[in-house]
């Protein structure tokens, strides 16, 4: 997979994108990831990127002139271009995952007030959120989601299994888990786990990941299993 990154910020990537796990996929040839300055797309020579609002209001919204610019050179058939702003759908797992299939990414940062809105009407198609709350630019949420699609690339986690069990995977919360000792000050951990009973381990694991659901995320409990017809 290729994901360009078009940032006024390109230093904040510095660090996140070249540890652990992506870097490792980077490393693998699983992930080909680039970094872009939106200011080197200004066309005038003091490389301005934003401007304010028609019809007033407060801050500055990003222009279009440099973006087109950006994402018409950067853009390539099979390319999906993202918006990352406060005002896309949520990202989630699923959303992970259809990322995760796409041969090229190019993500848009976020900053000031906004993009100009014919950036949305003409260049993207999706645009994406992490969440209810307000962050300085688009730089974090799109380091999140870079994450979040590198960890689905095939052959990029050690154990395939990883993926498919982590939170969200299955559109609930991780079950409970133990590791040694299996009794430390006074806690131990559940019989069934140390029971070899690999039947029962799993009608455990799946009990419990469905009541922690429902007892810290009833939202996400109602949309899979009320709107899916089990109760």
């Amino acid at each position: 997979m290729k994901i360009d990154v078009l940032t006024l910020f390109p230093r904040m990537f510095v660090g996140p994108l070249d540890e652990s796990i992506i870097r490792r996929a980077r490393e693998a040839g699983r992930l080909e990831l680039a970094l872009h300055n939106l200011r080197d797309y200004a066309l005038d020579r003091h490389k301005t990127v934003d401007d304010r609002p028609f019809g007033g209001g407060p801050g500055m919204l990003l222009k279009p002139e440099p973006l087109f610019a950006a994402v018409e050179d950067l853009a390539r058939e099979n390319t999906r271009v993202l918006l990352v702003s406060p005002a896309g759908r949520r990202f989630d797992q699923s959303i992970a995952r259809e990322l995760a299939s796409r041969e090229h990414l190019l993500m848009v940062c976020g900053h000031y007030e906004g993009f100009d809105e014919r950036v949305r009407e003409r260049l993207a198609n999706d645009e994406l959120s992490i969440g209810d709350y307000v962050l300085t630019n688009g730089a974090l949420p799109v380091m999140v989601i870079i994450d979040a699609v590198t960890r689905l690339l095939p052959g990029v986690l050690g154990d395939e299994d990883s993926a498919r069990e982590d939170s969200f995977s299955q559109e609930l919360l991780e079950y409970p888990q133990y590791t040694r000792p299996a009794e430390f000050r006074g806690m131990k951990v559940p019989e069934v786990l140390l029971s070899g009973n690999h039947a029962e381990i799993a009608r455990w694991r799946a009990e419990q990941a469905r009541r922690r659901t429902q007892e810290r995320r009833p939202d996400l409990f109602a949309k899979t299993f009320y709107e899916s017809g089990i109760t």
